[in-house]
């Protein structure tokens, strides 16, 4: 409807409202139209008078403006602010002119205008939810919860062509039982899905639940995914909060959506203040994790964002990202190894970098295994000849990426690590830099790990391949991940090594299972799992600390500081060169001999070999 049209017919309704509504407030106080003809006789001598006062209140307060379609509790407190306001401007009238509408009509009258204005608004509205609903088609739905997010996805449903048609809806909360919400019923709790699905010809199922925590979203999952039928999520507590609610923010269901575990939270306000108007330096930063830390730390708005990386093609890729989204961020582009020594001090000489993120690593636990002299040179002196740029050219905080495997290891990747660690302990020392590490387990879908090979076996029709039943690990996403990561250097005093808090370790095994229903399918029956036998170098379980070192307390809950060892790290300098040099050597076991002698916590299964 042409919009001047619309303003002419709601402005003429809306003064026949006013005119009947009066009329009425006469009739009831003078207890008939007889008695209130003589009243009524003056009351339309200046009824034009008293219709315009309400329509210019109406006009001012924008009553007009509003889109009465999808009219709720705002726009009735809208309908009561304009009608108040009319009449009060009424009863001044009456006062200045004299006239003979007594203000005991004008206050009853109130009421009048508001239910017939209000209501002929929710006639449009549900004239129009009619209109809509008449002949629609579409997926029959089921929303899994009816609190502010179920409601929110029901309501956008019913009023877009989205191709679902929202049934009703599933709630624990014993309150809710037998009611409904926007005219959908609440069908029972989760225990009835199966039935309810069955029922009601349940075609797809809406996960709605954005602040339960992942136990509850798995136990849910489980129950939906005995339907077979598409399951779909509505993730992010934020977006409820910011009643950004459509049918493009459903997804399907991820991995990550049941990892037991609560979200990350950081404090903005404290990265912001030691990132903005840096120079940060990111190594590795083409890799899944140097990537991540990009994108997160460019929105904090340093002076130059520089990005390190060996791999030509990882480094272009992010490069263009970021230019993409981040126009107006200066970026330093720098293809370089690590272990290249003068490269590496004529870069920090070029930037002089106010604050690093160490993230380049070899990280494959197998592959190291068979050429740990190349380990050693990247994770070991790799680093230091990072940490030693850093201190000559004034850096203020250097974090270095570690992992759960540097505990106790098993493997030359984590024994590498646990030297990385060493040597950032050392070099805080001497240094005014502060130097930390941070210490975590896998991530989600990084490359090389167990998620996208899960992926690409279950795709190929199986089989997936697990090492051992009660293998376990911990997992967090890669964005929480480096969130904590770019937290703890704001936390950094010097010398600590961070741990982050990755709640409760995952049976891959599990994991595998949860991956395979993900798909649709069903395990052990449409995909077998195959269990090949543990890998050169790993452990079933992984440690996050030591025996000696034990932790503390952060003000970030997941977030713990080891307490330092620093026994270790007395006589570094001189293992140190005795590592580099059996590091030119081609012979591996020199370098397991040398690696078990500096860290007497490393067993390596070529030990365990030996001595069976």
């Amino acid at each position: 409807m042409n919009g001047y049209i619309r303003l002419i017919l709601l402005i003429a309704s809306d003064a026949v409202l006013i005119n009947v509504s009066i009329i009425i407030a006469y009739l009831l106080r003078f207890e008939g139209f007889t008695s209130a003809s003589p009243y009524l006789q003056d009351y339309f001598f200046i009824s034009p008078i008293v219709i315009t006062i309400h329509l210019f209140c109406f006009y001012c307060l924008k009553l007009y403006n509003r889109v009465w379609a999808y009219a709720s509790t705002g726009e009735l407190f809208a309908i009561v602010q304009s009608v108040s306001l009319g009449s009060l401007a009424v009863i001044a009238m009456t006062y200045m002119m004299e006239s003979l509408l007594p203000r005991s009509i004008v206050i009853s009258s109130w009421a009048f205008i508001v239910l017939t204005v209000g209501g002929s608004r929710l006639v449009w509205r549900v004239m129009l939810d009619r209109k809509k609903g008449n002949g629609r088609h579409g997926k029959r739905t089921l929303i899994i919860g009816a609190g502010d997010a179920g409601v929110m996805v029901a309501r956008e449903l019913k009023n877009h062509d989205s191709g679902l048609l929202p049934v009703g809806f599933i709630d624990d909360d014993k309150n809710k039982q037998k009611f409904s919400v926007l005219s959908l019923p609440i069908l029972g709790t989760r225990e009835r899905i199966l039935s309810v699905v069955k029922r009601y010809n349940i075609q797809n199922i809406i996960i709605a639940m954005p602040s339960a925590g992942a136990e509850a979203i798995k136990e849910i999952f489980t129950i939906c995914s005995q339907t077979n039928l598409d399951v779909k999520i509505l993730p992010g507590v934020y977006q409820i909060l910011n009643g950004r609610v459509s049918v493009n923010s459903l997804r399907p269901v991820a991995i990550e959506d049941l990892l037991q575990r609560e979200p990350v939270k950081v404090d903005l306000d404290e990265i912001a203040g030691y990132l903005k108007g840096e120079t940060v330096l990111v190594t590795g930063a083409g890799g899944s994790i140097g990537s991540e830390l990009c994108r997160q730390v460019a929105g904090f708005a340093p002076q130059k964002l520089v990005l390190l990386g060996h791999g030509e093609n990882s480094i272009h890729k992010i490069w263009l990202e970021l230019e993409a989204r981040f126009p107006g961020l200066p970026l330093g582009i720098e293809i370089a190894d690590i272990r290249d020594k003068a490269k590496i001090d004529a870069i920090w000489q070029a930037y002089r970098p106010g604050v690093v993120f160490h993230a380049a690593a070899h990280k494959h636990v197998p592959l190291m295994e068979f050429h740990p002299d190349e380990a050693v040179k990247t994770n070991v002196f790799g680093t230091q000849n990072l940490m030693e740029a850093a201190d000559r050219t004034g850096t203020k905080i250097f974090v270095s990426i570690s992992t759960d495997k540097a505990v106790n290891p098993s493997s030359v990747m984590g024994a590498t690590k646990r030297l990385s660690e060493l040597v950032v302990q050392n070099m805080d020392r001497n240094s005014n830099t502060r130097f930390a590490a941070v210490r975590f387990g896998n991530v989600l879908g990084s490359r090389g790990s167990v998620v996208p090979i899960f992926e690409s076996q279950i795709k190929k029709g199986g089989p997936v391949t697990v090492t051992h039943p009660d293998m376990k690990r911990y997992f967090m996403t890669i964005p929480e991940a480096v969130q904590l990561v770019i937290q703890t250097g704001a936390m950094a005093g010097g010398g600590e090594i961070f741990i982050l808090d990755m709640g409760e370790p995952v049976k891959i095994v599990d994991l595998a299972r949860d991956m395979i229903k993900l798909s649709g399918l069903e395990p052990d029956h449409d995909i077998k799992i195959k269990f090949t036998g543990v890998r050169p170098g790993e452990k079933l379980f992984e440690e996050l600390l030591t025996a000696e070192e034990g932790s503390t307390a952060t003000n970030h809950k997941r977030i713990f500081v080891a307490r330092p060892c620093l026994a270790e790290v007395s006589a570094l300098d001189k293992q140190l060169l005795l590592l580099a040099r059996n590091t030119t050597q081609v012979e591996a076991d020199d370098v397991f001999d040398t690696l078990a002698a500096i860290l007497p916590q490393f067993k390596s299964y070529r030990n365990k070999v030996e001595a069976v």
